[in-house]
């Protein structure tokens, strides 16, 4: 039977940023260069416009468009060459009515013209005469001077996750440095009398660390850095003293093991004393990660995640990543990758929990098939297979063999 105070995981986790400050992190100046997939921490408004001046999008000829009204190829408009346009160069002539001048792909249009008539459409009678076969309106084939960005436009939000294309579009802009969210610092505890570093042989009754390496991936892909703290014993005094010295220089705390209602199980005391508010709640109705506490000690997270692997990646998903995201203020949308799937068997649950069923995606006759892994959350395999994650809420009993679900895609 469920505890009925066991909390939903998104009143659980609304309970935790309530208590944490947004956009707590400060910034830090660096080049540009270095500026792809940080979180931007000032809104970017364009210095200047782009292109900054009047551009042709094809090879041909630079025109006053008035003077092709009427052409067609029965009864062509004849201009004057007055000269060709090198590329990246300002053109040192202007044109005059019944004058065109050669012009390449992004080249600049001289004074005078406003419009470009492709190559295909003109014959060239002479060194200084062409025909024109066809009428071309004001602005055809040019990019006009702020025509992509006018200058004070806000160019990019605070809040947002640099991509390559925001790169670019800054450098296009001629800004160098850049004010970015500080990346946050994730410590990562693991307590445990049974956990041995992966290197060393494992014995009867011992287990390799899995859980530091699977949470170090997961902060590195948020853009966070990870602190490993090493692999604490079951001593109440060694936990503390470990934790504490993370709080120092962390911004987020998370402690693997030690949740359960068991003898050796401290965390929740430890967070309770390291500040105020403390623990917010110790059990969350979803499967697997019940035994997740909950605590911010003076604006700091510090969170108690169970000791199985797979909890633990789901813990992540659920509570971490949205509280980084709040503590550095980014605003992406975070779209995730979803697929319709049906499901190759039924599938039941307990009505009041959130389940988090790891399954594998197969295509059969052209329709894709999601297979679920049942398998303890202590087996990280499961996860390892997986190709996606299957939510069932906390009002459905179960899903029927052969309905179409909506699956969340691991990358």
């Amino acid at each position: 039977m469920l505890n009925k105070n066991y909390l939903l995981p998104e009143d659980a986790l609304n309970l935790i940023l309530s208590q944490i400050k947004f956009r707590s992190l400060p910034f830090e100046e660096i080049p540009i260069e270095e500026a792809y997939r940080r979180i931007l921490f000032e809104d970017i408004h364009a210095p200047e416009d782009l292109p900054g001046f009047l551009r042709s999008t094809v090879d041909g000829f630079a025109v006053r468009a008035s003077d092709t009204f009427g052409a067609k190829e029965g009864s062509p408009a004849y201009l004057s060459l007055k000269g060709e346009i090198p590329m990246g160069e300002i053109p040192a002539f202007s044109l005059n009515p019944s004058e065109a001048a050669s012009v390449a792909t992004g080249g600049m249009l001289p004074e005078g013209a406003d419009a470009v008539i492709m190559l295909e459409h003109v014959n060239i009678v002479s060194d200084d005469l062409i025909e024109v076969l066809r009428s071309i309106a004001p602005g055809e084939n040019v990019i006009f001077k702020d025509e992509d960005v006018k200058k004070g436009d806000l160019v990019l939000s605070a809040g947002q996750i640099l991509r390559a294309q925001d790169i670019g579009a800054l450098a296009g802009l001629g800004i160098t440095h850049l004010k970015v969210v500080k990346k946050p610092i994730i410590a990562i505890i693991l307590t445990g009398d049974e956990i041995v570093p992966h290197f060393e042989k494992v014995l009867p009754g011992k287990v390799r660390d899995v859980n530091s390496f699977t949470l170090d991936g997961l902060a590195r892909e948020f853009g966070a850095t990870a602190i490993k703290m090493g692999i604490v014993k079951d001593d109440y005094r060694e936990i503390k003293d470990t934790v504490m010295q993370a709080y120092e220089i962390a911004d987020v705390v998370l402690i693997t093991g030690g949740t359960s209602a068991g003898v050796k199980d401290m965390t929740a005391k430890i967070i309770e004393e390291m500040g105020s508010p403390g623990v917010l709640f110790h059990g969350v109705s979803i499967k697997p990660g019940k035994p997740l506490i909950g605590g911010v000690c003076n604006n700091k997270p510090v969170l108690g995640l169970p000791g199985h692997p797979v909890a633990v990646y789901v813990c992540f998903e659920l509570f971490v990543r949205p509280i980084l995201k709040h503590m550095t203020g980014n605003k992406s949308r975070g779209f995730k990758k979803m697929v319709n799937a049906k499901l190759s068997r039924s599938i039941h649950s307990q009505a009041g929990r959130e389940d988090f069923i790891r399954v594998s995606l197969e295509k059969r006759d052209n329709e894709l098939w999601a297979t679920p892994l049942l398998s303890k959350s202590g087996l990280i395999m499961s996860l390892v297979r997986a190709d996606g994650v299957l939510h069932i809420p906390a009002d459905l009993i179960g899903i029927e063999e052969g309905k179409e679900c909506l699956i969340e895609i691991i990358d």
